[in-house]
């Protein structure tokens, strides 16, 4: 019972996340190295053994994938490292003999990239950037609300000529990121060429930015009034964004909601449950088993903002807490969940940091949604599965202002079957 509560506590703390590379956080402290190897201490070793402790302790297989956990121990402190950087080289390929590719090492800046995104803040000036396929320019999808980009007049299609002098040709976006990201006070100087107008300036300055995890928009569907909500990842500020949205569309009186979880790919548990017990109001959400077997189950706690017919959008790229949610949904039988077979992760880390500022995720858990089903390689299978041309697909990704309108066949097949809803109650459907 106490190893329930000591779960239930770490619900603050763990991370969902579908792709590796797509993984977020909220960091914890890391473990002390022991007093036998105070003497490592300041060391590469101290390192190696600091993340070794760590999965000894918290890894959710005890039997460390059948591996003699001690005797990795030893390998690893018997090598001799000149650096860091064969520290953390030596501790991924251990980590990699546990066959979990979620159970990972991070390096300063990784750890540095994964809690930044997991904090849904960034500094920089605010602009979403892509490569033009045709120009192979530097575009500005649009700028960030509330950011320094937005306030000094940057537009969507702005393209990007020069940054601090610098031109953009020939240059990736991610560099094009890495060179306007910058610590928050500090000076950039930015080129644009915009359509009908003369090359200019813009002199920004960084600042903290919270990420928009949530969008959202009335749409008029005949005589049926829809709230269509965009979850793009469950990171710190998702919830107080998911229930301000649900929210402004409850006073504008919608008749239903389509929630699109597609292409979102996890992030915080603790986010994940919010969000669900905003749509919730009874029944369970989600359950975990940690490595002793212990199961610790979460419930809606009548906490709902709307009880509202809803059609939740997934893909193959809905991964972790995006499948939470959309599992609880289902099992519920509180919307129709419709699109694609999701990613299929039913595994919980927890993310320390080290001594040396880089980070380490471990996986301290198997969850299962409230009917039991395992979805580990499976996914949540959709109550109504569509099937996209090609062509559909390509023109869906080439132009994400076509999502969440009448030209995206996902919301469309949507908007029919909320049509055909009088009342959420008779909505859902019954039978999978």
């Amino acid at each position: 019972m106490n190893h329930n509560r000591r779960l239930f506590s770490r619900f603050q703390t763990v991370l969902l996340g579908g792709a590796i590379a797509t993984i977020s956080t909220l960091a914890v402290p890391g473990l002390n190295i022991d007093p036998v190897n105070a003497t490592l201490q300041n060391s590469p070793k101290a390192l190696v053994d600091e993340a070794w402790q760590l999965v000894y302790r918290e890894y959710v297989d005890p039997t460390f994938n059948k591996l003699d956990w001690q005797a990795i121990r030893e390998e690893l402190l018997s090598q001799e490292y000149s650096s860091q950087q064969e520290a953390y080289s030596a501790l991924r390929k251990a980590l990699e003999k546990l066959g979990d590719p979620y159970t990972r090492f991070m390096d300063p800046k990784q750890y540095e990239q994964l809690t930044n995104q997991t904090s849904g803040e960034l500094s920089g000036v605010g602009m979403r950037l892509k490569l033009d396929e045709e120009t192979k320019a530097i575009v500005v999808v649009e700028p960030i609300k509330n950011s320094p980009a937005i306030q000094a007049g940057i537009k969507a299609g702005d393209r990007i000529l020069a940054i601090d002098g610098q031109s953009t040709e020939g240059m990736t976006v991610d560099k094009a990121a890495e060179r306007i990201r910058g610590a928050v006070g500090t000076n950039v100087l930015i080129k644009v060429r915009r359509d009908g107008e003369s090359d200019f300036e813009v002199p920004l300055t960084r600042a903290r930015i919270e990420l928009e995890a949530v969008y959202h928009r009335l749409n008029q569907e005949g005589n049926r009034r829809i709230g269509y909500i965009q979850l793009r990842e469950f990171n710190s500020h998702a919830a107080e964004q998911m229930e301000a949205a649900i929210e402004e569309l409850n006073q504008q009186k919608v008749d239903g909601f389509v929630l699109d979880l597609r292409g979102n790919p996890g992030g915080l548990l603790r986010t994940s449950i919010e969000i669900a017990r905003m749509w919730l109001d009874n029944g369970a959400i989600v359950s975990t088993v940690d490595r002793d077997g212990d199961t610790q189950e979460v419930r809606a706690n009548r906490t709902a903002l709307t009880q509202s017919p809803t059609v939740v959008l997934v893909d193959g790229d809905s991964a972790s807490a995006s499948e939470i949610l959309a599992g609880a949904m289902k099992d519920n039988h509180r919307a129709v969940i419709m699109g694609d077979q999701t990613f299929g992760k039913a595994l919980v880390q927890s993310v320390f940091a080290l001594s040396d500022g880089s980070g380490l995720a471990v996986t301290i858990a198997h969850y299962y949604t409230p009917n039991g089903i395992d979805i580990s390689k499976k996914g949540v299978t959709p109550d109504i599965k569509l099937e996209l041309t090609d062509n559909q697909k390509k023109q869906l990704s080439g132009d994400p202002e076509l999502l969440g309108t009448r030209n995206d066949p996902y919301y469309s097949r949507a908007i029919e079957v909320l049509a055909a809803s009088s009342s959420s109650r008779s909505f859902a459907v019954k039978e999978h």
